[in-house]
């Protein structure tokens, strides 16, 4: 397939007359006008500035062994075959790959204890690898995204080795592979998905968050938009189009993997299966007795958010919260909650000014004191969810 013309300004040839020549002594057989485009525009025609962000990358692509190791059959361990959730639908209606990463099933602590952090990234680089060159094929050079976030969990992002993983999967995309981004639709965004992403647009350049449309869980608003760009028989079921698996399965998992829960025989560590990261506190809560945590909330738009688990019994929570005025209110009743086994996780939006006490509860327990782990954080998000999409070019959809 032709590829669709520059339309370069006389400036703009002029600059990649220039940095053709800058770059001349690194420059490969596959580094055409199109690629060398996507650096300049990446660095606002400025021909210095790429210059340095395509050899900074070029030594990266050497380290990573991308084009030798990665891409002469580097196999990844098997649980990340199995277990990394994302697959390529089809394509879109110009021919760019569809990429569909699904948080369904996602186990990222999982994956975090049974897979070394550069592995994962390896995997994600030959994955990344494959469906551009899939791009450059179709003559398009671009990637379209789905992320489905049904199923998201805050305690995935507040996990440190799983942000930091996040994180360097950011940098790696936007220092080496300018430009690539078609578009990328967010679905089923939930309201603590606020929280990860005031941390995560910090590392977007604004090229990327132009091509981000985020949308809550309504249907009625998403599939339209999908279906504006991917025709209905390159789409699973489960997102508007006609795909279906063999056996009928809407998600069409014979394509895009959903994850699963990983058996923790396959952990690394096999002694200690709780976090151990350094976000989260270790306390003991004796036996008849309450511990009580309090958060000050100054100002409004704030959220309170709380991951925790025992190390083997339940435990009572609750939350309350003081105005200015000494009036009460309980805003999470008290229960019991098992979380000996999953980590209980929430959130909840601010009333400024107020104080805010969390109660971790072992009173009705007599006989056992409760060894818990907690990560409670009070946080200012950065975008409102309450809009259905992220402005694209200045202009809401």
């Amino acid at each position: 397939m032709s590829k669709r013309p520059l339309n370069l300004d006389d400036d703009q040839l002029f600059a990649l007359m220039k940095f053709k020549r800058v770059v001349h002594d690194v420059k490969k057989p596959h580094h055409d006008d199109y690629f060398l485009v996507r650096w300049l525009r990446a660095r606002n025609w400025n021909v210095e500035d790429a210059e340095k962000m395509l050899r900074d990358s070029l030594k990266w692509r050497e380290k990573w062994e991308v084009d030798t190791k990665l891409a002469n059959g580097w196999k990844a361990p098997e649980q990340l075959i199995k277990y990394y959730p994302s697959g390529l639908a089809g394509h879109d209606k110009d021919g760019a790959p569809l990429i569909v990463i699904p948080f369904l099933e996602l186990d990222i602590y999982g994956l975090l204890h049974t897979a070394s952090k550069e592995d994962m990234i390896r995997h994600t680089i030959q994955l990344l690898e494959y469906y551009l060159d899939l791009a450059a094929k179709s003559g398009e050079n671009k990637v379209m995204g789905i992320i489905d976030l049904e199923g998201f969990r805050l305690r995935d992002f507040t996990y440190k080795p799983a942000a930091e993983f996040a994180i360097s999967l950011i940098q790696i995309y936007e220092q080496n592979y300018p430009e690539i981004l078609k578009k990328c639709f967010i679905i089923n965004a939930p309201k603590v998905f606020a929280i990860a992403f005031s941390i995560v647009k910090n590392f977007l350049n604004d090229y990327t968050l132009s091509k981000i449309q985020i949308y809550k869980a309504d249907p009625k608003k998403w599939k339209p938009a999908l279906l504006e760009h991917i025709s209905a028989d390159q789409l699973p079921e489960i997102y508007g189009g006609t795909m279906v698996d063999p056996d009928g399965n809407p998600r069409c998992v014979s394509k895009i993997k959903l994850g699963g829960k990983i058996p923790k025989e396959l952990y690394a560590n096999k002694e200690d299966l709780l976090d151990n990261n350094n976000d989260y506190v270790h306390a003991t809560v004796k036996k008849g007795e309450k511990l009580k945590l309090d958060y000050i909330c100054a100002d409004q738009g704030y959220i309170l958010s709380w991951d925790f688990k025992t190390d083997g019994h339940d435990i009572k929570f609750a939350i309350n919260r003081i105005d200015e005025d000494g009036n009460k209110d309980n805003v999470v009743p008290s229960k019991r909650v098992n979380c000996n086994y999953d980590s209980e996780v929430g959130v909840i939006e601010c009333v400024a000014p107020s104080t805010y006490t969390v109660i971790f509860d072992n009173t009705y327990s007599y006989l056992r004191s409760k060894k818990i782990q907690y990560n409670i954080k009070l946080v200012a998000p950065a975008i409102d969810l309450k809009i259905e999409t992220l402005p694209e070019n200045g202009n809401n959809n």
